[in-house]
């Protein structure tokens, strides 16, 4: 629950304001009608209550963890139950004859207070419990009863909205500041690593990459270090979806990229549901398994966002696949892309494609929609 500093706290601060102000216009009426009440004492204790109510809810409304369903629920049982004391305390004969109920106004204190804390469904239940409540008690229901009843449910639904959709701008602009500062890390990180780390790893690279034996081998996995913190400048520092649905597909196939590995990727985040996401990466990771494998040399990864689909291509320079030798393969229990690859995308609802010449090299397309829906 946002905190009250944020925007949801005018909200609350502005649902005490009605209620005292809705209470002062039901002391008016009390004053007005009160030799015409079966009971004017009582009404006068009622008033009291309904003064000490208001009170306890400003207090605790106040504090984010006082918003909760046991204050909700008490709201709206006190409400009720004067309500239900009114016809007593008033006398139906009065009530027959024109005079306001005890609550008056006042009784929408509840349905504004569900609409903040729900939306706009928990303030209609809240309007037609109430609402019913108030028609209920009265021997006849007048027109001007029905419309405080209809106005009362188009107000919870009507606050409802606008709290939520307040509450999402908050979570935006959040959310918008969040990755703004991330940003400006990043390219700060980014600026002062290439500077120092990348500008080394690149040197040992390139001295060591004409050389034998244990120079080589550094040279490589200097090579693959630089490729790799690369990438992950490239992109750190996002924070991560705050309902934790989705993925940034980039970073999963980031991880792959090395000395032999090329990943082009959209300037663009790709998200994706976390599950088809991590499905997606483990289906390339058996792909380049199988290119380091089989194929050696280099191999390009390309992730391609389209409107309905997201298409990740593995590419190699390898000797490409017979024909036949795939389902050679599968029959001899080899199930590295039946299972690993195919299998995966197809429980996604995608399909795989590939093509391969001997010589030519091979090309496998990942295809996945975004929704199986």
């Amino acid at each position: 629950m946002p905190s009250s500093s944020g925007l949801e706290g005018p909200f609350w601060r502005s649902i005490a304001v009605f209620r005292f102000a809705a209470l002062a216009y039901v002391g008016l009426v009390v004053l007005r009608d009160a030799d015409r009440y079966a009971h004017p004492v009582a009404a006068g204790g009622v008033l009291l209550a309904m003064l000490a109510w208001s009170g306890v809810t400003a207090a605790g409304y106040g504090r984010p963890a006082g918003r909760r369903w046991p204050l909700l629920l008490a709201d709206l049982g006190v409400v009720l139950a004067i309500i239900l004391v009114t016809p007593w305390v008033v006398g139906r004969a009065a009530l027959a004859a024109g005079v306001p109920m005890l609550t008056a106004a006042w009784l929408a204190g509840p349905v504004l207070a569900w609409a903040v804390s729900g939306g706009r469904r928990r303030g209609a239940v809240a309007a037609l419990v109430l609402g019913g409540a108030d028609l209920a008690t009265r021997d006849r229901i007048s027109p001007s009863a029905l419309t405080g009843a209809i106005l009362m449910l188009l107000a919870g639904v009507v606050v409802g909205h606008v709290a939520r959709l307040a509450v999402q701008a908050e979570e935006r602009l959040q959310r918008a500041v969040e990755l703004e500062a991330a940003t400006r890390e990043r390219e700060r990180l980014a600026r002062d690593i290439h500077d120092s780390v990348l500008q080394v790893l690149a040197l040992v690279r390139r001295r060591g990459a004409d050389l034998d034996g244990e120079a080589a081998e550094l040279a490589r996995l200097a090579g693959e270090q630089e490729a790799a913190l690369r990438a992950l400048i490239g992109r750190a520092g996002a924070p991560p979806d705050p309902a934790g649905a989705e993925q940034d597909l980039r970073d999963l196939i980031d991880r792959y990229a090395s000395a032999t590995v090329v990943v082009s990727a959209p300037a663009t985040p790709v998200p994706l549901p976390a599950r088809t996401a991590g499905e997606l990466g483990a289906a390339v990771g058996a792909a380049l398994d199988n290119v380091a494998r089989h194929a050696g040399g280099r191999a390009w990864v390309l992730i391609e966002d389209e409107e309905e689909t997201v298409t990740v291509s593995v590419r190699d320079e390898g000797p490409g696949i017979p024909d036949g030798r795939l389902a050679e393969a599968a029959a001899q229990g080899r199930l590295g892309v039946a299972q690993s690859i195919r299998g995966r995308v197809a429980d996604l609802g995608g399909e795989v494609r590939i093509a391969s010449a001997p010589g030519a090299g091979t090309e496998i397309e990942l295809i996945v929609p975004r929704s199986r829906g």
